[in-house]
């Protein structure tokens, strides 16, 4: 029986032991701050490290984290200044810089952020319309910001950003918004088409001007060189003829020689041989009955040589067919670019 008590009260003297020493040592684990109390009262912020505390006169009030933290609130109903409720989520990113102000000056200084958060935000919507709180989201989360900081400073918080994660008007308003949008968009596809089929009207026109200035200019310098090739075969021709000096015999050869050429077809049924034939007929048989016409045996005088014929034509001078192309390409691009700035100052207008 004696050894069954002495058994019992040495485990309680280890147990207490034990529990002295647990009590006693302390390790604080990096970017934490513990508050520690003695005998009730605030005595001492214990930092990242080990420390040794007065077993049943020292205890342990809180753990601090340090570290920054990000909470994010759920949605909140604010009016805007139209009488617009929209929702609003917010995200809070603060730190605590003061353990033993975070721990003694609020209960839960979560839940205040929060409320303060809410409070802060709904003064500030108040004072804007839908359009304002839609697109001064940066405005707004400065004046959250600067709320806050000041208010959670005496808290030990520190209030980093604010961020408005989400804006949700009502979904009456988002459906006007989203056609708003859709005839904006249509009205702009709009503008750009009829300005696109303008511009090309513009430039088909332009290409067809320039095609017709070409064409014309093309025909009249083909005509003008046929022209000219016509009135040097004539000149030659005829330069041909008169240093050839025909007489009338030839001149009654060649007659008789076209006269087949006269005869045919099946619509000449008759055709009428004319008086000067006979004429020419007589000619040629006394060049036959001569033998040889002017020969140096035929006893006919030579004829006196021809004075040649002095003829002249005029040079007619062409324009180069490729400045005539630059030149038509410049006009065009000219009005092009004319066009373009037509279409400018209309947008602009």
């Amino acid at each position: 029986m004696d050894n069954v008590v002495t058994l019992v009260v040495l485990l309680l003297v280890v147990l207490f032991v034990v529990t002295v020493i647990i009590r006693t040592i302390r390790i604080v684990p990096q970017a934490t701050a513990v508050i520690v109390e003695r005998l009730g009262r605030y005595s001492r912020t214990l930092d990242a490290g080990l420390h040794f505390l007065v077993p049943f006169i020292d205890k342990v009030r809180a753990n601090v984290d340090l570290r920054e933290q990000v909470v994010s609130f759920p949605p909140q109903p604010v009016i805007t200044s139209d009488n617009l409720v929209v929702s609003i989520d917010t995200v809070i990113y603060y730190q605590p810089t003061d353990p033993k102000s975070a721990t003694y000056e609020i209960a839960n200084y979560i839940q205040g952020i929060e409320q303060l958060t809410v409070t802060t935000l709904r003064n500030v919507i108040g004072s804007l319309d839908l359009e304002q709180t839609l697109t001064s989201r940066d405005q707004i989360n400065g004046q959250l910001r600067g709320v806050l900081d000041e208010a959670t400073g005496r808290w030990g918080i520190r209030v980093n950003r604010v961020e408005l994660k989400a804006i949700d008007p009502p979904a009456s308003v988002q459906d006007s918004m989203e056609k708003q949008m859709r005839a904006e968009r249509d009205r702009r596809a709009a503008i750009l088409n009829a300005e696109g089929l303008k511009q090309s009207q513009i430039l088909t026109a332009e290409g067809e001007k320039q095609s017709s200035i070409l064409r014309a200019e093309g025909a009249a310098q083909a005509a003008i060189l046929r022209s000219q090739g016509e009135a040097k075969a004539i000149t030659q021709v005829f330069d041909a003829i008169h240093r050839g000096d025909p007489d009338p015999k030839l001149l009654a050869y060649q007659y008789l020689q076209t006269l087949p050429q006269i005869a045919k077809g099946d619509a000449n049924k008759v055709w009428i041989v004319p008086s000067e034939l006979n004429d020419a007929l007589k000619g040629f048989g006394s060049m036959f009955a001569a033998h040889g016409g002017t020969g140096p045996g035929s006893g006919a005088a030579p004829r006196p040589p021809r004075e040649e014929p002095q003829t002249h034509f005029e040079e007619v001078v062409l324009e180069d067919p490729d400045e005539a192309l630059r030149r038509a390409r410049a006009e065009a691009e000219g009005a092009t670019r004319d066009a373009e700035g037509a279409t400018r100052l209309g947008r602009d207008g």
